[in-house]
């Protein structure tokens, strides 16, 4: 019996240099291609093969299609060849003329000095991988890689560590991913802060396009595009229909007013992640860093990084997405992973917005948890039952008891840090 191929591979083609036949994607039922022009992620193509190779003509139709390029019709009809300099003309003109310009042009070399903070718990592979990544960056900046382990029992770590003698290690016993990065943080000497994870891949030009923004005095923090290493299964497919970790492809800009503007709580959930994030090291001294008692590790599994950011812009900063500064994340590949995921995701997003309302007295708080985010709910479950939505029930369904179990998540994760700082000032005395 002949196994299963993969669901969906993942392609990268580079437009400048032409695009030609597919023919290594013959064992997938689908292919999804981004497209990229001198390195920047402009968008991306799926296309349906059914583990057939995919043509060049195929592929570049359906690159015009999802890179919304209008081609003359008399294109079509004198040629491929055609049709593809008509493809490259257009995206030349829109890349040179108020296209998907960078947000700043980029930085003087040498650009500031950057600390990139990588926490990890027992993942020896990702992490030695990871490390090889940053140390092939191109950059002029100078450059120092801090790595937390977050379990130095184990050992796992400090073996891989012996191979990279330039790396900063430091350990940190209490666990949660706040924890570690925060021990990070406060090891790290570079004026910039990067924040990423040891579970992404990163091209060599991916630190200077993150650090580039912070040319101008007024950006403080810096997101980047994170995007799918491979959509193999079902779950991996899933999680990006979910909404996955990325934010599009066009930069864009937030600050104080348009955190103020919204009647119900700002999305700032929609800014980027702290896999892919950077922030001057002078404004985490002012607005803090990043709560404890939220992320990965605690009963409130995320929502430390939106907190962050909500913060940093509260304190009248201004925050920069920055589409070129893209990462590859290999989502989890099996459906249990993927619910343990979505579950702790939704008992994080509710004790967030509890943590604006309780400590930040942002009253918008309510009107989102009370009113907007069932509403979102019962839309979503409409939109499926009606048959015009992929994302299966049983996962709605999954969110809205993550939601119903923030609360309760919230509580438990507020009292294991104020056991944990009564237990540290314990050991000190």
């Amino acid at each position: 019996m002949r196994r299963p191929g993969p669901l969906t591979v993942v392609r990268i083609v580079e437009l400048r240099d032409g695009v030609g036949d597919l023919t290594d994607v013959a064992g997938a039922e689908r292919v999804r291609v981004y497209a990229s022009w001198d390195g920047r992620i402009l968008g991306y193509a799926e296309i349906l093969n059914r583990r057939q190779a995919v043509s060049a003509a195929r592929l570049r139709a359906a690159l015009a299609a999802a890179l919304q390029v209008r081609l003359l019709p008399q294109a079509w009809q004198v040629g491929d060849a055609i049709v593809w300099a008509e493809l490259v003309s257009a995206l030349a003109g829109r890349m040179q003329d108020g296209g998907p310009a960078p947000v700043a042009a980029r930085p003087a070399r040498p650009g500031p000095s950057a600390s990139v903070v990588v926490a990890t718990l027992d993942r020896p592979d990702d992490l030695r991988e990871c490390l090889r990544q940053l140390r092939e960056q191109v950059t002029a900046s100078p450059v120092e890689v801090v790595v937390v382990d977050n379990n130095p029992d184990s050992g796992g770590t400090a073996a891989v560590l012996a191979e990279f003698p330039d790396v900063v290690a430091v350990s940190e016993r209490r666990r949660g991913l706040s924890y570690a990065r925060n021990t990070g943080i406060r090891a790290a000497g570079g004026e910039i802060v990067v924040m990423t994870d040891d579970d992404v891949r990163m091209p060599p030009d991916w630190l200077d396009a993150l650090l580039a923004p912070f040319a101008r005095p007024d950006v403080s923090a810096v997101t980047g595009n994170v995007l799918p290493l491979e959509l193999r299964t079902r779950s991996q497919r899933l999680f990006e229909i979910y909404g996955g970790l990325g934010r599009g492809f066009d930069p864009q800009e937030f600050d104080a007013t348009w955190l103020e503007r919204f009647r119900s709580a700002a999305p700032t959930w929609k800014l980027g992640a702290t896999a892919n994030a950077a922030f001057r090291a002078s404004v985490l001294r002012d607005v803090g860093l990043l709560h404890e008692a939220l992320g990965a590790g605690m009963p409130a599994a995320v929502g430390e990084d939106t907190l962050l950011f909500y913060r940093v812009l509260k304190a009248g900063h201004t925050l920069v997405y920055e589409p070129r500064a893209h990462v590859w994340h290999r989502h989890r590949p099996d459906m249990a992973g993927l619910r343990k995921q979505l579950y702790g995701y939704s008992k994080g997003h509710v004790a967030y917005h509890l943590t604006t309302l309780v400590e930040d007295r942002d009253l918008r708080a309510l009107h989102y948890l009370l009113v907007r985010l069932p509403k979102v709910h019962v839309r979503r479950i409409t939109e499926r039952l009606r048959g015009r939505a992929p994302y299966p029930l049983p996962l709605n369904l999954l969110e809205i008891a993550g939601n119903l179990a923030g609360p309760a998540a919230f509580v438990q994760s507020r009292r294991r840090v104020r056991n944990n700082a009564a237990a540290h000032r314990g050991e000190e005395a």
